[in-house]
């Protein structure tokens, strides 16, 4: 008789981290201390804290440790020991319920059993991004309560959605950019097969999830890698956080490991549809490849070896075009990168703030817009843009009126709908999703939410104090004498960020959200089609009085996707004639009487495109 098959290991092979065995009972468990004189194994099997077990480790070679544990189970708790004094987490860990100061619990990767799993993600071209947060995007700030909102952001037209870090950071709040344990969900949103659900959730709706990852730096709370592998940070590069990540010098084969193996567990183990990776300009590695060609090359292998649909995103404040390219896949490339020279320029343009980094803006921004929309960065490379600057297929930017940075770097979080009238916020919203680039919404600007996003970090004691001095220091020149800077530690400000739903249902907000689903009906109706037909080159912007523009963007076969827009507050005299064609949606437009001079009113908008566009 055939014995029963055993079923598939659905768990991302690492050499690090403990794993359950497949053919016997126990676990092994592997830690990276090249610096410890002595290592054990704290655990307590049955999962009971209150009696703990320690078992000493096995020296390896290459500063490796190892302890194979037969009675261990999925419920055992544990913890390294390092040189009999300090009890340490496992950098590794795949579940840390009581944070990276407790215990961390063996994981079985295969315990949740996945119903979509026929899903192979979507093409670039067909993402509309969704950025949230899951700690704030509802009051029980969980996966299964967000869960529940999916399906209205399917039927609006959204097909991605981007969550902000969710690795295991001190604290019980934050936005996780901080994360100390990168393998481990953060505890306070629920568990790791909760997070599966949510993704199955997702994928059941034809909704893709990317993850944002932050592979620049270590948080100040609960990193305990300096005692036993100060080799993790490198003696010759800095980063804003301190010494940066060591990605090239002696040890570094592992830390690179260390990073690769967590890109590609999100992906395996997770379902994930792609990463996001936070601030990459903040990465200092002088290999060849470096760090990031090595993601990208290992995770586009992984997709094409599994059939899927996967990308991956940069934030790069260097706007370094050579980092992207379409298809990315073979190259080490990447799909996609937050555009936030779209952002700087549009909010210039409304807002008319010129300070901190809005300041390279202030001269002319709706010329700079021009130049977005038309060629891809304003300044490529960290410098102005010249003629000899070849344009970036537009589709690789992903463009937006507010993320977290945006609206959260703020003093008092204030979303763009907080600063200007909301017909200019209209028309930015829609501005950023019907171009050819690639757009993103931040959670609750699809319906005028009115709640800031502020920053808040749930950090104690010194740490607490040195944030809170730093953030007076930070916004200074925007604080008056009644001002009062919200607290980043007080639980009040994690409150005063989460979004309150009873809003959505309010004919301003229901109004703004049939706005937006209209929009994205277009996108997808008029856009999408012909996504792969975009040229790189001869793309035009015509400037109309001081702040206006038509812009023509060309297509093969001779098409084109035309926009006139008004991104002041004055009515426009005297416009060009109309481009030839069919007009697909308007946003305050008033067309004049036949044979009168053309005005365009305040704040308004039209798109146009040519025959074969149908």
């Amino acid at each position: 008789m055939n014995s029963p098959a055993e079923p598939p290991d659905v768990s991302h092979p690492m050499p690090f981290g403990a794993r359950l065995r497949r053919r016997r009972a126990g676990a092994d468990f592997r830690l990276w201390a090249p610096a410890a004189s002595q290592v054990a194994l704290v655990h307590a099997p049955d999962g009971n804290q209150g009696a703990l077990d320690h078992t000493a480790a096995e020296r390896l070679s290459g500063g490796w440790w190892h302890v194979g544990l037969a009675q261990a189970t999925a419920s055992t708790r544990y913890q390294w020991l390092i040189n009999g004094d300090t009890r340490v987490p496992d950098p590794a860990a795949r579940q840390a319920p009581d944070g990276p100061h407790g215990l961390c619990v063996v994981s079985d990767p295969s315990a949740y059993a996945w119903e979509q799993t026929a899903w192979s993600g979507r093409p670039w071209h067909e993402l509309v991004f969704y950025e949230l947060h899951i700690g704030t995007f509802t009051p029980q700030g969980t996966y299964t309560a967000a869960a529940a909102h999916l399906p209205r952001l399917a039927a609006m037209g959204f097909t991605a959605l981007e969550l902000m870090p969710l690795a295991t950071f001190g604290g019980q709040w934050g936005w996780g950019y901080d994360g100390v344990l990168p393998f481990a969900p953060h505890p306070a949103y629920g568990t790791p097969d909760d997070l599966k659900r949510f993704v199955d959730t997702a994928h059941a709706l034809g909704l893709c999830v990317f993850l944002d990852v932050v592979y620049n730096h270590f948080g100040p709370d609960g990193n305990y890698l300096h005692t036993y592998a100060p080799a993790f940070f490198s003696d010759r590069h800095d980063s804003p956080w301190g010494r940066a990540i060591n990605f090239d010098l002696e040890g570094s084969e592992v830390v690179r490991a260390f990073f690769l193996h967590n890109a590609l567990y999100w992906i395996d183990e997770f379902r994930m549809d792609g990463l996001r990776l936070d601030a990459v300009h903040a990465i200092a590695d002088d290999s060849n490849p470096d760090i990031l060609q090595e993601i990208s090359t290992r995770v586009h292998a992984l997709a094409q070896a599994t059939d899927r649909h996967v990308h991956l995103v940069l934030e790069n404040e260097k706007n370094q075009p050579a980092r992207l390219a379409q298809p990315a896949s073979a190259s080490g490339h990447y799909d996609g990168q937050w555009n936030d020279d779209f952002h700087h320029a549009v909010h210039v343009a409304l807002t008319g703030e010129t300070h901190t980094y809005y300041a390279k803006f202030a001269a002319d921004p709706i010329d700079l817009l021009a130049r977005v929309l038309t060629q891809g960065f304003a300044f490529p490379n960290g410098r102005p843009a010249t003629d000899a600057d070849a344009p970036l297929p537009l589709s690789l930017l992903v463009n937006f009126i507010g993320n977290h940075d945006q609206i959260g770097n703020r003093a008092f979080g204030e979303r763009l709908s907080m600063l200007v009238p909301g017909p200019a916020v209209e028309l930015a919203l829609l501005l950023s999703l019907l171009t050819p680039a690639t757009p993103m919404v931040f959670m609750g600007d699809e319906w005028g939410a009115t709640t800031p996003f502020l920053y808040f970090a749930n950090w104690e004691g010194a740490l607490r104090d040195a944030v809170r001095s730093g953030r007076q220091r930070e916004f200074s020149h925007v604080l008056s004498g009644a001002a009062a800077l919200p607290d980043p530690c007080d639980a009040a400000t994690l409150a005063a960020s989460q979004l309150d739903w009873s809003q959505a249902e309010t004919p301003a907000a229901r109004q703004r959200s049939e706005l937006v689903r209209q929009a994205l009906e277009v996108r997808r109706h008029w856009l999408l089609p012909h996504a792969r037909a975009l040229r790189n080159l001869d793309h035009t912007a015509e400037r109309v009085g001081a702040h206006g523009l038509r812009v023509g963007w060309r297509y093969g076969q001779g098409m084109q996707w035309w926009l006139e827009i008004n991104l002041g507050p004055e009515r426009l005299h005297d416009a060009p004639p109309a481009p030839e064609g069919v007009a697909v949606f308007q946003h305050r437009w008033i067309e004049g009487q036949q044979g009168a001079p053309r005005a365009w009113e305040p704040w308004s908008a039209r798109w146009t495109c040519t025959e074969g566009f149908a």
